[in-house]
This record gives C-alpha cells, structure tokens and sequence, in this order.
C-alpha cells in the first residue's frame, strides 16, 4: 500500500498487528515500524525488517500512519510529546480501550485524522472483529483505514458513542467465548472424552458454528432448528440449559460489563 506506519506502543496488541500486516502482505517489513521502551523483546520483528525503537517521536517523523497501542494512562504523555511531528497529512488510529477521538483532540490541539478502532486478540491470527469510527477523515483515509484492518479480519464501521458497547461485545465478548468452550470440554470429558480430544471436538464446533453464521448470514435459530428433532438430545439439552438460565445469565452478564466500562 505504500504508507509507512508507525506503531507506539509493541505490547502484545501493538506486536500482534505489526504480525498481521506482515503476514498478511498489507506492508512490507521496511514500512513498519514499532516503538517499544524495551526493545530486546521485539526481536522477531527486527530480524524480518522492521524498523524497532524507542523513539516514539522519530517514529511519528517518519511514518504516514500513527498506530496508537499503548496503555490508556499512557496516551496523554506519548501524544503530548509526539504531536508538534502530528499533521493533517497523517493518519491517527488510537487502539487504546476509553480513549475518545476528543481525548485525543484535547492533548493534539490541532486537526488531523482521526480514528478509534477496536480489535480483538484474535488480532494475532488475522481473524479480528474491529469496530471503527473516526472523524475529520476524508474517503481515502477511511478506506485506507478499513483496508488494514479488514486484512486482521472483520470490519465494521459504528458510531462512536457505540465504541465502549464494541468493546464489551467484540473485545470482552471473547472471554465469554472461551468460557462457553471450556465448559464444553469439562462436559465432553464427563461423558468420556480425554482433555485434548474433548478440546479439538469443542473448539471446531464453535467455529463452525460461527462461520455457518458469517458465511450464510442466517440467523442463530434457524441453524438450531435443523439439528433440534423432536423428542430428540438436542432439544432436551437446550431447554435444561435455559431453565438454568443460560441465555439470561450471558446477557446479564454482558450487561453487567457495558455497566462497568460506562460508570468507569
């Protein structure tokens, strides 16, 4: 694509995307680089070509994309030093769980581009949800922007008051996943499965449950209806589950999250 981008912050999201964009060929080696206070821990990235340092203002000098990864109580002191080399021919994308795009305006004082993109940590394997938003963006920016992340996997765009909700449904949303799989395992080796078997069995499950619903674009109850036969194991398993509260007990419990990051 051309554009040199810059990424501060080479943490475990920050490193993850620098993964993705390498892989997935949106950049060369020589078009990223990634900012670290401790860069012996970037190590892999150096030896294919990246260009690692410490110097986040030099990094924001030479790079057209500014990939902002650091930690929320970071943001202020790295945008505050680094935003005389911020212009409105640059890009920034903040990363960074409740920061606003106005946070970021406020520390800048100036106009430039920008967006707030909110991955997941399947970032790492290219299979990501990222919602985005952004302002004083033109067309080509936005394109640009969702072009790169749409090669570190799902895309869509949301209104910005709507982020925090992204963050509990895409971001948080993958904990409760997981949960979900391993109980699946601890009951798969109830009924007689050793761990590592009853893991395979669990995880591809959910995944192609999951694609059935991206590549269809159905909706969850009607890939229910055709496994559910009456008087069958099927139906008799989901109604225990929701007599126990199943389904309530995730929407609470998502609720409870978006209560928690809002009052926050």
């Amino acid at each position: 694509m051309g554009k040199k981008i810059a990424i501060i912050g080479g943490g475990n999201l920050g490193s993850a995307i620098a993964e993705g964009l390498l892989i997935s060929k949106f950049s060369k080696a020589s078009d990223l680089i990634v900012t670290k206070r401790n860069t012996s821990t970037l190590r892999s990235l150096n030896e294919r070509g990246v260009e690692i340092t410490d110097n986040n203002s030099l990094a924001v000098k030479n790079g057209d994309v500014i990939i902002l990864a650091v930690k929320p109580f970071q943001v202020s002191e790295v945008l505050a030093a680094v935003k005389k080399d911020l212009t409105g021919k640059k890009i920034l994308i903040s990363v960074v769980t409740g920061v606003t795009i106005g946070d970021m305006e406020t520390v800048v004082g100036k106009k430039v581009p920008m967006f707030r993109a909110m991955p997941n940590t399947a970032i790492a394997i290219q299979e990501s949800m990222t919602c985005i938003s952004s302002k004083d963006a033109g067309t080509a920016d936005v394109k640009y922007v969702n072009d790169l992340f749409s090669r570190l996997g799902k895309v869509v765009t949301i209104d910005e008051k709507l982020m925090e909700a992204a963050t509990i449904l895409g971001a948080c949303g993958t904990a409760y996943a997981m949960r979900y799989i391993r109980a699946n395992i601890q009951g798969g080796i109830e009924i007689g499965f050793d761990a590592p078997t009853a893991s395979l069995i669990a995880a591809q499950t959910v995944k192609g449950a999951a694609q059935l619903l991206l590549t269809k674009g159905s909706h969850p109850e009607q890939e229910i209806d055709k496994v559910t036969t009456p008087k069958g194991c099927t139906i008799a398993g989901l109604n225990e589950m929701e007599h126990q509260g199943f389904s309530s007990s995730l929407i609470r419990g998502i609720v409870a999250s978006y209560k928690k990051i809002a009052k926050d």
